[in-house]
């Protein structure tokens, strides 16, 4: 499935640019638009222009507001630090843009469909993962690739950073290497950062700062136990 390729070529785009150069590098800017395809439909992350190179020392960092409204990170809103989390939010609301074949906004949607990832979630828990997919697919029930890609994009979703796989990570579960773990629940604030697709450009350098400590959540997301929808 060409989509599904582009998913994991993408994810293998980000998980060089996080974890395989000597600074980490945040595109702060992932969405389609961002993602070329040559002849063959292979992805390429492009326009670095909003990037922002972290120290392997640093897990987060503080920046002036940057990216495209639809794809923001909760932490960009909250003025949280940001940190390589922030691209993984981004590429999952790609990733289900990838699945559904729609914005993830929508107002000339239903209520219930407008906010695509809210509806998603709520489909996942119901096991009705029919209604997430675009329908101009086809969905054979013997490929499991449309469920782990749902679920994938779910985890990268999750408005708590801590929760959201690393870009490594990501490309495991799509390549079946390493397994993936019902998502949790919806959460809110996610819903609240759709308001279209502007651009949003702050000038100027900001200060950096190592943040929190890092969480775990490759571990979390190993040790969450697989379960049926709920």
């Amino acid at each position: 499935m060409s989509r599904y390729n582009i998913a994991v070529g993408t994810a293998k785009g980000l998980a060089y640019l996080h974890e395989d150069c000597d600074a980490k590098i945040v595109h702060c800017d992932i969405k389609p638009e961002n993602v070329l395809l040559d002849d063959h439909f292979r992805a390429k992350v492009s326009d670095f222009g909003l990037a922002k190179l972290m120290t392997r020392e640093q897990s987060h960092v503080f920046t002036t507001l940057r990216g495209t409204r639809g794809y923001l990170a909760p932490e960009w809103i909250t003025n949280y630090a940001i940190s390589e989390k922030s691209d993984v939010y981004s590429y999952g609301m790609v990733l289900l843009e990838l699945i559904g074949g729609r914005k993830n906004y929508d107002p000339g949607e239903t209520s219930e469909k407008s906010h695509f990832p809210s509806y998603a979630f709520r489909m996942m828990e119901e096991g009705n993962l029919r209604e997430i997919l675009d329908a101009e697919l086809r969905m054979d029930e013997g490929d499991d690739r449309v469920g782990i890609a749902i679920k994938v994009a779910l985890w990268c979703i999750q408005d708590d950073m801590c929760l959201r796989p690393s870009m490594g990570r990501v490309v495991q579960m799509l390549e079946g290497i390493s397994s993936v773990p019902q998502p949790p629940a919806a959460a809110q604030l996610g819903s609240k950062l759709f308001y279209g697709d502007v651009k949003l450009i702050s000038e100027g350098g900001g200060t950096t700062s190592s943040g929190p400590s890092e969480c775990n959540s490759d571990t979390y997301v190993s040790a969450v136990r697989l379960s049926g929808p709920r």
